[in-house]
C-alpha cells in the first residue's frame, strides 16, 4: 500500500495506530471526517498523509503557532515541502509563502 510507505518514508513508521488508517481512507475518498483523539495519539499523520498523496496544497488550520512551527519544522526535515503562515513572519516572508503556494510548489499550508 503507498499510504503504508509513505508513513514509513516521512514520517519512519512501519504501521499505523489505530483508526489512523481508516481516517486516511476517508480522506482519501473525499468524505468529510470528524476525528476526536488525545494529544500524542496521532491525529497530524492523518491529514499529513493524505496531503502528500493527492494533487495540490493541503490547508490546515491551527490555532497554535508552536504547533505550526514543530510541525512544519518536522515535515521539512523529512524533505516535506511546508510552510506556515501567522503572525510571527514579517511582510516579506509572507510574500514569498504565498507566492511558493500559488506556484504549487508546497503540499502543506
Amino acid at each position: 500500500m503507498i499510504a503504508q510507505q509513505l508513513l514509513k518514508k516521512y514520517f519512519g513508521y512501519d504501521r499505523f495506530r489505530p483508526l489512523q488508517e481508516k481516517v486516511i481512507q476517508e480522506v482519501l475518498a473525499n468524505h468529510d471526517v470528524l476525528l476526536l483523539m488525545p494529544t500524542g495519539g496521532g491525529k497530524s499523520i492523518c491529514f499529513q498523509l493524505p496531503a502528500l498523496m493527492k494533487e495540490g496544497t493541503a490547508i490546515v488550520i491551527s490555532p497554535l503557532i508552536a504547533l505550526m512551527k514543530d510541525q512544519v519544522d518536522a515535515l521539512k526535515e523529512n524533505g516535506v515541502n511546508a510552510e506556515f503562515l501567522n503572525s510571527s513572519l514579517d511582510y516579506a516572508e509572507e510574500a514569498a509563502i504565498i507566492n511558493r503556494c500559488l506556484q504549487n510548489e508546497l503540499k502543506l499550508l
